[in-house]
């Protein structure tokens, strides 16, 4: 959940700072000489700024995801608590059962949800990160399986292919939403037209932002199945299943109040949400693992 969402948000707020500061220097101009749309302008510059958004977003994924998170990096070379080390030797060995050549990073932050991610720009440059309530509430077993999935991630170059498809969402968000700015524009004054149409795009821009985030949203989903396959390969099928048996039973000990708080692997028991959840449902999780 942690690396798609703050993929996503990193994306958005990329995207937004470039069309902006392109917008204020008048670069990318995409009305012809009679105040229409020269479309052919326009989808070049969308595709220009929808992949940039989105390459830029791959890019410093590791470096907001360590900021964000407060990651403790631990050093493979140095003084490591048995715990620490652990979990580093666990990382690098399915990593090299997985055919990674670069060890990824392996991280720990503090906090009480039950939750572990992978990210970076290339299977060279990632992260393995964990929580501490992970570690304190699931055994050993569940622990590596867990890791087995992230380190699959990264072995299955999840994260170029989800910016490839964020990229294309972009080009998209950015053609559509200066499309429907210029709708807008047309039906003021011409004194206002410009700055209508400037604060439109913005506000479109974010709109069909969250919608296309739909579609990413969807192919994560997709993707985790293939994550679990990997887990179960890496660590071992009987040992993925009780993974997510695990965070079953600790999904129906939680309360109400703390169901937002559980995100390992995206915990989700509520389907009315499902669009919005960058996982599947652990129980079709669970039922294709198991008939596979």
């Amino acid at each position: 959940m942690k690396r798609i969402l703050l993929f996503i948000l990193t994306n958005l707020l990329v995207m937004l700072t470039i069309g902006i500061i392109l917008s204020v220097f008048g670069v990318g101009s995409y009305l012809n000489d009679s105040g229409g749309i020269d479309f052919m302008s326009l989808l070049i510059f969308s595709a220009i700024v929808g992949f940039t958004g989105a390459l830029i977003s791959l890019a410093i994924s590791r470096m907001v995801a360590k900021w964000m998170m407060n990651v403790h990096v631990l050093n493979p070379n140095g003084n490591l608590s048995s715990g620490e080390r652990q979990i580093v030797d666990m990382v690098h060995r399915l990593s090299r059962a997985a055919g990674l050549t670069h060890m990824p990073e392996v991280g720990i932050y503090e906090s009480n949800e039950v939750n572990a991610f992978a990210t970076g720009p290339s299977r060279k440059r990632s992260l393995v990160a964990v929580s501490t309530g992970l570690l304190d509430e699931l055994d050993a077993d569940a622990v590596e399986a867990i890791i087995g999935h992230e380190v699959a991630h990264i072995a299955n170059g999840d994260m170029v292919t989800m910016t490839l498809l964020q990229g294309v969402v972009n080009t998209f968000v950015v053609f559509l939403s200066r499309i429907a700015a210029w709708a807008v524009s047309r039906f003021v004054k011409d004194e206002v037209a410009p700055i209508v149409h400037f604060i439109a795009v913005i506000v479109f821009q974010i709109v069909f932002s969250i919608l296309g985030s739909l579609v990413v949203l969807a192919y994560s989903r997709y993707r985790e199945f293939h994550a679990d396959a990997g887990g179960a390969h890496l660590a071992g099928k009987d040992k993925m299943i009780h993974a997510l048996r695990g965070l079953q039973a600790y999904q129906e000990r939680m309360n109400d109040s703390q169901q937002t708080a559980v995100s390992t692997l995206q915990i989700s028991g509520k389907k009315r949400s499902a669009l919005f959840s960058t996982h599947p449902d652990l129980e079709e999780r669970i039922r294709r693992l198991q008939a596979s």
